[in-house]
């Protein structure tokens, strides 16, 4: 599959074949997102996942009162991707101190890099994800997430059963502007 064709098929997929995902097929999909880029090559993005049909749904019941939406989706998913990152690491010097004014925040950025690159290499294995970040506070201490880690987002991973169509995306011309 050629990198455009991959940007531009990928979609959020929020319904699920019930079929497993064979957990090399995880790890080689994760071990894709390893290559995203991330502030100063910190890799701080780390992942846990959950292929226990049990605790899928105890998360989904229990942990997304904030918005039914996502439990819904979650408890279709054979797996969920718990995308954490490792805190005081990216945007932050070996001496403490932040690089810019953005502090310590960076994390968000290099976790979302590496998930989109998950997202892209599982479609391009023909598998279908969601990512989520509405979900309850309590998530992160039911997970047992380290104190040295943030609980950035879910990502729901699966063989589709829906093949939607692409949402209307804004113009270049509404998107680009050229400095003067």
């Amino acid at each position: 599959m050629e990198a455009l064709e991959c940007i531009k098929g990928r979609r959020s997929i929020r319904d699920f074949e019930d079929k497993p995902v064979d957990r090399a097929l995880i790890n080689e999909i994760i071990g894709a997102a390893a290559y995203a880029p991330s502030w100063k090559n910190t890799q701080v993005t780390r992942y846990l996942v959950i292929d226990d049909k049990a605790k899928i749904a105890e998360i989904a019941k229990d942990y997304t009162t904030c918005f039914s939406y996502n439990g819904n989706t979650i408890g279709k998913a054979p797996v969920l991707i718990a995308v954490t990152a490792l805190k005081g690491r990216s945007g932050v010097e070996k001496d403490g101190s932040f690089t810019t004014k953005r502090e310590g925040n960076w994390l968000m950025f290099d976790a979302g890099c590496a998930t989109q690159t998950l997202c892209l290499a599982a479609y391009e294995k023909g598998l279908g994800t969601v990512i989520m970040g509405i979900f309850d506070d309590g998530l992160s201490a039911h997970l047992q997430i380290p104190e040295d880690r943030e609980l950035v987002c879910l990502v729901c991973l699966g063989y589709p059963a829906v093949a939607p169509e692409a949402p209307k995306r804004k113009s270049v011309e509404e998107l680009v502007t050229f400095a003067e």
